[in-house]
């Protein structure tokens, strides 16, 4: 691999108008319009080679983030990308640990993810320069190399540098028979398009019957806004799914520990699998007490798409407070940060399922995932990964179904990619679509 310097960095406001048809709606996100501050990554190899990366939001405050990640571009740009592969959890602390820009996190919020933007982009443009696609780059790695990514601090009481080698060694002998499983097979997935709360019951009553006949046997519903309605609705939706196939449901931190416990208990005749999300994403010892209150139910605590680090991680594993843990590629500090929840996670026994869905997001999750099965765990028990239908037309690298299963992409780099067209014409406010829309009277700039 040739050598190369970061000449620029360039970041864009992508929106889609999503809430226009109540995609995406929840309990806590009524209206959200599906967004990523989008990094794109150029150096002076000659190769054409661009490293993109996305971080998800859901419309108003993508401005903040997208300001956020030109206060790192001068910690970026300039650097030879020999010296950020070869320490990329030096550079991941760098950035990360910025002496002032910390202050405004650290290693959480707004600085966050736009730090994760970037080190997408940068993942992406190294699975692309190793012709490998990033659970491929991952999983060839050897331990000592794959460690070396991972910033210890703050988790070594739980997880130490040799401890996640010995873990990786473990399995060594048997990747190539897990990769082959997987390009024939495939991940097992789940589908949240059915059951968005903001959608009518004709709504849901024929996307269940779509999901259906197309294979897909777990699903998940929002809840949370109205327990009445919520009843309502797990009745409906187990009238059309049966009690055959799987049910999760997911409140996105709308409820108080005890409001969780004493919701949950009426709509435990649903049998849901999980209970996702059920009160803020930082209250470690309110998922525990929920956690111990569901286990009666038989109803798991599922929790991670808004936890901000391998800390919040580290802590909710050790308190015992989640039974399924859920990644996500775009909350924190991407793959690096990413490996060390799957490694921690793997210690405890909690399998992960990833958050998934927004604008890339299972694009980019749907890889650590491959390489959790083939590096990490070894195993897809009790394991699978969100799927959202939603915006596919606008990835240069959508993901690819086989009967309701991931199948792991063959092409080089982390799947980051959004078409031109798409960049061009969704950018926030000045792309072509945004401007119809706000001279139509549908959105007004803010």
């Amino acid at each position: 691999m040739t050598s190369a310097r970061i000449t620029q960095v360039e970041v864009k406001d992508i929106r889609f108008p999503t809430s226009l048809e109540a995609h995406g709606s929840d309990a806590m996100h009524t209206d959200p319009d599906y967004s990523c501050a989008y990094v794109i990554i150029r150096t002076d190899a000659g190769d054409g080679l661009e490293g993109h990366g996305p971080t998800f939001t859901i419309g108003r405050g993508t401005e903040i983030v997208t300001t956020a990640v030109k206060a790192l571009v001068p910690f970026v740009q300039g650097q030879q990308l020999s010296d950020i592969y070869g320490d990329f959890g030096g550079f991941y602390r760098k950035i990360t640990s910025e002496s002032q820009l910390r202050w405004i996190g650290p290693e959480k919020g707004v600085i966050q993810l736009a730090s994760c933007a970037v080190l997408n982009a940068l993942w992406d443009l190294w699975g692309k320069r190793e012709g490998k696609p990033v659970w491929k780059l991952l999983s060839d790695m050897e331990p000592e190399q794959l460690v070396s990514c991972i910033d210890f601090r703050y988790i070594s009481d739980v997880l130490t540098k040799e401890e996640a080698i010995e873990m990786l060694k473990k399995n060594a002998a048997t990747k190539k028979e897990r990769e082959d499983y997987l390009v024939k097979n495939g991940y097992p997935a789940y589908t949240t398009s059915t059951a968005w709360l903001g959608y009518s019951d004709d709504q849901l009553r024929q996307r269940c019957k779509t999901a259906l006949k197309e294979g897909w046997t777990r699903f998940k519903m929002k809840v949370g806004s109205d327990l009445k309605d919520d009843i309502r609705r797990a009745a409906l939706l187990r009238e059309e799914i049966g009690y055959d196939n799987i049910l999760m449901m997911d409140a996105n931190q709308k409820w108080d520990v005890q409001e969780t416990i004493d919701w949950m208990k009426q709509l435990a005749k649903f049998k849901p699998l999980w209970i996702e999300e059920p009160t803020s994403p930082d209250d470690v010892l309110g998922h525990a007490t929920i956690s111990k209150a569901m286990q009666p139910l038989g109803i798991g605590v599922a929790t991670g798409e808004q936890c901000q680090n391998r800390v919040m991680f580290k802590q909710f594993l050790q308190a015992g407070a989640l039974q399924y843990c859920q990644i996500d590629s775009c909350r924190v500090g991407s793959v690096n940060e990413n490996v060390a929840i799957l490694l921690m996670a793997n210690k405890f026994g909690v399998p992960v399922c990833p958050h998934a869905g927004g604008v890339l997001l299972c694009e980019l999750v749907h890889h650590m995932s491959m390489f959790d099965y083939i590096a990490v765990s070894a195993t897809t028990e009790n394991r699978v990964i969100e799927y959202v239908e939603h915006l596919r037309e606008h990835f240069k690298c959508p993901v690819k179904m086989q009967n309701c299963h991931y199948l792991p992409p063959q092409y080089p780099g982390y799947s980051t990619q959004l078409t031109e067209e798409s960049l061009r014409d969704y950018e926030y406010p000045k792309g072509k679509v945004w401007q119809d829309l706000i001279q139509q009277g549908k959105f007004k700039p803010v």
